[in-house]
């Protein structure tokens, strides 16, 4: 019964959900402005990298003595700083590690995106349904009250029985007038994921159905895909480069460089020398005497590589955890779809049969409106199971960071 019940709710609505929300998940991650802001992070990032692997500016100087001296009358100076060997690389290689754990950051943002809007999207199916339900409900205990009616102006049946459906007919109405607000605040919640006007009309399906995961659902990709390890990584990998070029920070920087220097034509010396100026080129080196500024760059760097190995462990034991508690949730919901399902047909086989006996004696309504209470009570659960267990899904699928 059960596998018969699983083939009957996939054939019911297969396609149907994929495409609708999938439409979705492509409009939020174009107009999604967390989203969009995560991805400007990383072009950002990007630009780091041609900022820090560049030489320094060259420095130019020139200067004018208002006095000749020794035949000197002005000077021009060229100068270009050199960092030491592997200097630029590894930091070019720290803006790159990090550009990198940007993206991944922004690949996680979009799945947590896709997960956001499938837990609005289920609870708005939830609702179309809760509404249909009682909806249906409504036009059975008015149904109900007719008879009811009936059978009392013909002396076979009593006011109370109307009275009591009566009552439960103003309970079913209020309840589908608080569902029908309540719609509003979950087509607003979901639109925003949407970046669109809240009350927007938004499409969903009629029908859901369970899908077959295996135990080991995407369970590979746990720990080896997910883009918030790998952003870890990146940022890991960064600091190694960092502490790489904190040492090279601290080693001798080379100076080269020309000087030119611009002799008086009236002097002897240009006179004698028939020339207007002396070429002389130039040496220098920065002597990092002050090493407690690199000490501790270096301290950083490793400090860093220790917090993201301790934060990555965390993630792991997260991610873990996380993941079996959103399997057993699948499970669970799949086997309450199931008791439901059962019960709405007992439930619905009772109550014709308690109908029956209630036409043909005009006793007992009131075992007619409690079993109609319970059919409805079981169809509502399995409504919020169905949901629930999409949910689940998803989010089973954001764990193990399933693309789309």
């Amino acid at each position: 019964m059960k596998k018969l019940t699983l083939i009957i709710l996939m054939l019911s609505g297969i396609g149907l959900n994929a495409q609708t929300l999938n439409d979705y998940f492509k409009s939020a991650a174009d107009n999604n402005p967390g989203l969009q802001a995560k991805y400007k992070d990383f072009e950002i990032a990007l630009q780091k990298v041609a900022q820090v692997n560049t030489l320094p500016d060259p420095t130019l100087s020139f200067g004018y003595l208002l006095k000749p001296m020794n035949g000197q009358r002005a000077e021009l100076s060229l100068m270009q700083m050199f960092p030491w060997f592997g200097t630029l690389k590894a930091q070019g290689d720290v803006a790159t590690s990090m550009a990198e754990a940007k993206y991944q950051a922004f690949i996680d943002a979009r799945n947590q995106l896709y997960y956001q809007v499938a837990a609005s999207y289920y609870p708005l199916y939830e609702l179309n349904l809760l509404k249909k339900v009682e909806q249906d409900n409504a036009e059975i205990l008015d149904s109900y009250k007719n008879i009811a009616n009936v059978k009392f102006r013909n002396a076979t049946g009593s006011m109370v029985d109307v009275l009591r459906v009566d009552i439960m007919l103003k309970d079913s109405r209020t309840n589908l007038q608080i569902l029908k607000n309540k719609e509003r605040a979950l087509t607003a919640t979901f639109n925003k994921f949407q970046n669109r006007k809240e009350q927007d009309r938004v499409v969903i399906v009629d029908s859901l159905w369970i899908d077959s995961l295996p135990a080991d659902y995407r369970k590979d990709s746990l720990l080896n895909k997910h883009p918030l390890l790998d952003e870890l990584n990146a940022k890991s990998e960064s600091s190694v480069y960092s502490e790489l070029a904190a040492r090279n920070q601290g080693l001798p920087k080379i100076g080269l460089g020309v000087e030119y220097m611009i002799m008086d034509p009236n002097s002897a010396m240009s006179m004698s020398d028939n020339s207007k100026g002396v070429f002389m080129p130039m040496a220098s080196v920065t002597i990092p005497i002050f090493r407690n500024k690199y000490k501790a760059a270096v301290k950083e760097a490793q400090l860093m590589q220790e917090s993201y190995s301790l934060q990555k462990e965390d993630l792991v034991n997260y991610l873990t955890s996380s993941y079996e508690m959103a399997w057993f949730e699948i499970g669970q919901q799949r086997e309450l779809i199931m008791l439901y399902d059962q019960q709405v047909i007992d439930a619905e086989q009772t109550l014709r049969l308690l109908f029956t006996a209630y036409g043909n004696s005009g006793k007992d309504f009131e075992e007619v409106l409690r079993m109609q209470q319970e059919l409805l009570k079981y169809k509502k659960m399995k409504a919020s199971a169905m949901a629930s267990y999409h949910i689940a899904v998803a989010k089973l699928e954001y764990i193990t960071s399933k693309s789309r």
